[in-house]
């Protein structure tokens, strides 16, 4: 039985949980028992969804504050992040970093932030470009990002198109790269921002008419070298895409999903995709709480897939659904 009127509830002002609750009816008509898997065993709990319940420990009901970088060093290590996934240093001498269109009150937070910069829209493309050229503003990001960036690409960039250009010639600094393991910093978050996902995944198991939930952090990138570290530090999978000569890094299961929280939780993502950590991690207290084995539980976390991803403005009017049911 679903949430006693719940369709009635929300179909004539929300039509997108239309969509959500004829998918729960069909489940809980197909379905039939529940599986509940733990450390390789399993048992019969009631009708509808899988759950791989391995390591799925507890993570605080208290969500921390979002904080900004507190510091240069802390600015320093996700600004480094974030160019390392969406930025570039030109052979004009410029660095240029892209940002969605949600995001672009980002690229105007890092101009005032920095000092410098221009804040241009991308003809044509849901995008912004935050340029910075001034010979000041430039040493002030090559400063606050020393020893951080960890591409090999972004720092050639820095040595050969800026530090080692003509204009530069009167500077005497000793740039590094970040080689270590060590990513106890807002680098992460940086690099998340740019180039991350969040994903919960509700799949149909071909030998199953058992829906199942999988939680997913995802990051791709054409060399696997840093998604090795990531996935050292935070556990995991590396998976290869043949067909896109593409490397990705999945959370995959629900010990790395903790850690993934334990992560932001501390260093906080920056852009729009803090919404949808925030609601990727609410799903992850559902499912320690074991709502999910109820319909309400369940049609709680098909709201939040619907909504995991996207950032319009409407979207905070259904996030507070959630808060009624």
């Amino acid at each position: 039985m679903l949430y006693a009127g719940t369709t009635s509830l929300y179909s004539s002002k929300y039509s997108f949980l239309n969509d959500i609750v004829k998918k729960l009816e069909q489940w809980s008509k197909s379905a039939g028992n529940i599986l509940y898997i733990k450390n390789g065993t399993s048992e019969t709990l009631r009708d509808g969804v899988i759950v791989n319940l391995e390591n799925v420990k507890r993570v605080s009901d208290h969500v921390p504050k979002h904080l900004k970088p507190l510091n240069n060093e802390q600015l320093g290590y996700y600004l480094a992040g974030l160019i390392d996934g969406d930025g570039h240093f030109s052979k004009a001498q410029q660095l240029v970093i892209t940002f969605s269109s949600p995001d672009a009150f980002l690229a105007y937070y890092f101009k005032e932030r920095l000092g410098y910069g221009n804040v241009r829209k991308v003809k044509d493309k849901n995008a912004y470009l935050l340029i910075v050229s001034n010979k000041k503003g430039m040493l002030n990001v090559i400063n606050l990002i020393n020893g951080k960036l960890r591409t090999e690409h972004r720092f050639n960039q820095v040595i050969n198109n800026v530090l080692s250009h003509t204009n530069y010639a009167d500077q005497n600094i000793n740039f590094r790269i970040d080689f270590s393991k060590k990513f106890d910093n807002h680098w992460l978050a940086g690099f998340s921002d740019a180039d991350a996902s969040f994903q919960i995944k509700i799949i149909k198991p071909i030998t199953r008419n058992k829906p199942e939930i999988r939680l997913n952090f995802q990051i791709d990138q054409k060399s696997d070298l840093l998604l090795n570290m990531i996935k050292e530090y935070l556990g995991g999978n590396i998976g290869y895409r043949k067909s896109q000569d593409t490397y990705y890094y999945g959370s995959t299961n629900f010990g790395a999903a903790k850690r993934v929280i334990e992560y932001f939780d501390q260093y906080h993502l920056q852009s729009r995709k803090h919404i949808s950590y925030l609601r990727w991690r609410k799903v992850y207290r559902l499912i320690q709480n074991k709502e999910h084995f109820t319909d309400k539980g369940l049609f709680k976390i098909l709201i939040i897939k619907s909504l995991i991803n996207r950032h319009e403005e409407n979207t905070t009017t259904q996030d507070k659904v959630l808060t009624k049911i």
